[in-house]
Parts: structure tokens; C-alpha cells; sequence
């Protein structure tokens, strides 16, 4: 094998950490993954082991290294990619968490700032229950002495990529006599509430509104270029780590969705559709986000709008681990029967996000009768899913003023045919499946390999991405029409459930 043939990619997902080794052609040669414990104190609480969280890394990366029987020299780089709005706090000299990670799902801090007008015009998302930064402060705020400490220095704080790579370059004890690196990427810092989206550095005013010493916070840098090393005693001993995105913008960069009008749905626990808008933040008037897309070394960023929904593939892990009307999520799509049955599921476990904001809606099922089978909700839960896109896709175009006329699509979920085939019933419109699925694995190999001059350029990755497989509609009109309809009569009835 010859030296630095490969890049490897952590993706640490809301349910999982993998990591995936990428070859020169942009082919995936070895995969390994590895789930990790949900855990839900009290109702609207979602919480992960950042410490498991840790371990799984370390795992997923050694035993892709087993497959294909790499030792660390024959790697250019690593990237890593991570679910977003989960926040973490640790003691610096111990490494250890001082609480658990609080999870994006999460709904604790849905009241903790006043949701004006501001927070969106500079940093393109809402004052809600969604951002980081609100979750690091409660944390601060509900640990024993836990602020205290933060002013005094001990404390480090951050999303997901913060926590993997202070770890990765040695944590606690240093590495080499240096310290661990605290970094983390524009993208990752545009899901905190904290970070000016123009300017793309923390601001001291939000912070402190907020309620996080910016002292916590790891110093932002760009999603491609320099984040350290891996730590001399690693699995990947001293390869450099080179590219850092959140999950929904590596995506993205996986797609190789680099012009501005190009987009991507990715189908994982959550539903995120981001359109690329160029170096220029760009406002939604109909419900999405404004985000940073990525961002190389010296260059311009890029912008997206995008379009977050809370429950994807999650309602069929509900469907299985707390209903066990299915026995894997892969089931479903032979269980679904061949209509819904009057039945309508719309899975607002933690309100509803876009395009809607609706923090105060909860989860229902309607239209059910004694003809209703297991069939029938498992058929309404892969439609939900179509639905849901649809909202996001009517809010796309109004805001760009572009008509979708295809959409590519990525993510675990996207394997089901049925779901694929009901996508483009539902939108009217060509789904484009990629060659690789786990396009947001890939984006961070890619954002990787690109800052070490592994792909020359964005044009080189590219030619990398090909198409597996596409589905067109197949639906009448009416139909179509008439089960939307049905759909946001279901939507009226999750409303005003909580206060």
C-alpha cells in the first residue's frame, strides 16, 4: 500500500459515531459505526454521554483501520463531522464532561431568551430551543459551582467537533508539551446563537445576553484548513486534522453542491434541506434559517438557507424501540402498505421546527379506525416524512425564488425505495440518489483531503460524486393535492398542546 493512499472522516451523528476511509477516487473503502444511549431524564430532555461519545470515536476509527489494514502514514488527513446544536462543558485538567451533552432535540431552554427580531438578522437562526449557545448556559447555570468555574478558567465549552478534537489532540494531558486544541468551524459556531454571521466571530453582546463567558468558547476558524494534529499515542498518530463541518453543511459539501441554486435533503434523524446562496447571507421571510454553508482557508464564505425538521428517521426508530410495531428500520419499507389508510402522523415529539416554529405543538395520530393496521401507521410514517420536505421545499422557493427541479437527496433513510419513490410523488419532482449515501461522512473526507491538497480543487471533488439511482413522479394531481390537504389538517391538530 502506498504511503497517505487515504482520508478518513468521523461522522458523529445524534444516534451514532462512524467513520468512514475514503480513497483518492472518492470511493469509501471501509466503514465502521457504533450507537450510542439516548437518554431522556424527564419529558422534552434529550441528553447524550459525551464521554461514550468519545469512546465510540476511538472505536468506529479503529476497526475501519482493521478493514482495510491502514497503519497512520498511509492517511493525508482526517475530518470530522457532527451533529450541530449539542453542547458540551468540561473541566479542562480532568477532561471530563460536568454534565451530560445537551442534545439539538432537546426543549429545556425553549423559553430561556427573548425571541426577538435580532438574533435572526445576526445570526440567521431563532431564539428557541435549537442553538447551542443557550444549552452551554444552562449547563453553567444548573451544575453546582459550574459558573464559578467557567470565570475562573477551568471550564471548556463547545459543540460536538469541539469536544472530538480537543480529545484528538490529546485532551487532558497535552500532547508533545502542547495543549489540547479548542477549535471549532464556522458552520459549527453558526448553530451557537453566539456567532455574528457577517463578521464570523463570537459577539461579546449576544454572549453575554446569552449568559456564556466567551472565555469558554474555542476560537473559530474556517471549515477547511488547520485544526491541529492527532495525538502521538492515536490510532491515527499525527495525521493532521484539516477539515471540520456541521453535519448538514458536510452534507452539502459531500453532494458537491459547491454553486449557488444547488441543494440537498438529508434523510437521518432530522430532516435538513439546505439551498446554497452564495457569498452572500441571504434572509428568510417563510420559516428557514440562515447558515454558514462552509468556508475554505483564505477564501470568502458560503451561505445557505436551510430548512431543519426536528424528526426524520427518528419516528422510525420510535416505530421500532418504543412501539416494536416494525423490527428494523429496513422492514419498513416492505411493512408500508400500499396507501395510508385515513391515517395521518405528524411527529412534532419536540414541537415543530421548519417552516413552522412551533414549540408549543406535540406529536399525534389521526384518522384512525378499526380498519387500521400496523400497515397502515407504518406507511403514514414514511409519508410524514415526505410531507414535512414538502413544507421546507414550498419555503425554499419562495425565499430564493427558485423552482426545485431536483432534488438530491442523502442519508441513511434514503436506501428505502418506497420513501424515495413517495418523495418524488409528493414534490412533483425528480430524486437524485447519490453513489454514496453517506454523503455527509464523505463531505468531511472531502473538506479533509481538500486542505491537504490531496483533490486539488472544489471542481476535482466534483467529478467525484455520481449518481446511484433517481425516481420520478408518478402521481395524479389530485391525489397528490388531496393527501397535503389532509396532512395540514393533522398539523392543526398538534398545535397549542403545550404551553
Amino acid at each position: 500500500m502506498g504511503k497517505q493512499s487515504f482520508v478518513a472522516a468521523i461522522d458523529q451523528g445524534t444516534t451514532s459515531t462512524r467513520c468512514i476511509i475514503v480513497d483518492h477516487d472518492g470511493k469509501i473503502c471501509a466503514s465502521a459505526q457504533f450507537e450510542h444511549k439516548q437518554i431522556m431524564p424527564r419529558q422534552g430532555w434529550v441528553e447524550h454521554d459525551a464521554t461514550e461519545i468519545w469512546y465510540n470515536a476511538r472505536r468506529a476509527v479503529s476497526a475501519a483501520m482493521v478493514d482495510v489494514d491502514g497503519a497512520p502514514e498511509d492517511f493525508v488527513a482526517l475530518g470530522i463531522t457532527n451533529q450541530r446544536e449539542t453542547a458540551v462543558v468540561w473541566d479542562k485538567k480532568t477532561g471530563k464532561p460536568i454534565y451530560n451533552a445537551i442534545v439539538w432535540q432537546d426543549t429545556r431552554t425553549s423559553h430561556a431568551i427573548n425571541p426577538d427580531d435580532k438574533w435572526l438578522d445576526r445570526t440567521g437562526v431563532l431564539a428557541n430551543s435549537y442553538p447551542a449557545g443557550p444549552k452551554i448556559a444552562w449547563i453553567l447555570d444548573n451544575v453546582e459551582g459550574a459558573r464559578e468555574r467557567a470565570n475562573n478558567g477551568e471550564l471548556l465549552a463547545g459543540t460536538i467537533d469541539t469536544w472530538l478534537l480537543w480529545n484528538l489532540t490529546g485532551g487532558a494531558r497535552g500532547d508533545q508539551g502542547k495543549d489540547a486544541v479548542h477549535l471549532t468551524d464556522v458552520t459549527n459556531a453558526s448553530r451557537t446563537l453566539l456567532m455574528d454571521i457577517r463578521t464570523l466571530q463570537w459577539d461579546e453582546e449576544l454572549c453575554e445576553e446569552v449568559g456564556v463567558p466567551m472565555s469558554v468558547l474555542p476560537e473559530i476558524r474556517p471549515s477547511v484548513g488547520e485544526f491541529g494534529q492527532v495525538r502521538t499515542h492515536g490510532t491515527l498518530a499525527k495525521v493532521p486534522i484539516t477539515g471540520v463541518l456541521g453535519d448538514q453543511q458536510a452534507a452539502l459539501f459531500g453532494q458537491a453542491a459547491f454553486k449557488e441554486g444547488e441543494a440537498k435533503n438529508t434523510y437521518g434523524t432530522g430532516l435538513f434541506m439546505l439551498l446554497n446562496t452564495g457569498d452572500k447571507p441571504r434572509w428568510s421571510e417563510n420559516g428557514l434559517l440562515t447558515t454558514v454553508a462552509f468556508q475554505c482557508e483564505g477564501k470568502d464564505p458560503v451561505y445557505a438557507l436551510e430548512g431543519s425538521v426536528a424528526v426524520g428517521g427518528s419516528l422510525i426508530q420510535w416505530l421500532r424501540d418504543q412501539l416494536g410495531i416494525i423490527p428494523n428500520a429496513t422492514s419498513s419499507e416492505s411493512i408500508a402498505a400500499k396507501d395510508n389508510g385515513g391515517v395521518y402522523i405528524v411527529p412534532a415529539f419536540s414541537g415543530l421546527f421548519a417552516p413552522r416554529w412551533r414549540p408549543d405543538a406535540r406529536g399525534v395520530i389521526v384518522g384512525l379506525t378499526r380498519f387500521v393496521d400496523r400497515t397502515h401507521i407504518v406507511r403514514a410514517a414514511l409519508e410524514a416524512t415526505c410531507f414535512q420536505t414538502r413544507e421546507v421545499v414550498e419555503a425554499m422557493e419562495a425565499d430564493s425564488g427558485i423552482e426545485l427541479t431536483a432534488l438530491h437527496v442523502d442519508g441513511g433513510m434514503v436506501a428505502n425505495e418506497l420513501l424515495m419513490q413517495l418523495q418524488a410523488d409528493f414534490l412533483d419532482t425528480e430524486v437524485i440518489r447519490p453513489r454514496e449515501i453517506e454523503t455527509t461522512a464523505l463531505g468531511a473526507a472531502f473538506a479533509a483531503g481538500l486542505g491537504q491538497e490531496f483533490w486539488a480543487d472544489l471542481e476535482a471533488l466534483e467529478g467525484l460524486v455520481a449518481t446511484d439511482k433517481s425516481w420520478s413522479p408518478n402521481m395524479d394531481a389530485v391525489e397528490r393535492d388531496r393527501l397535503f390537504a389532509e396532512w395540514n389538517k393533522a398539523v392543526e391538530r398538534t398545535l397549542d398542546w403545550e404551553d
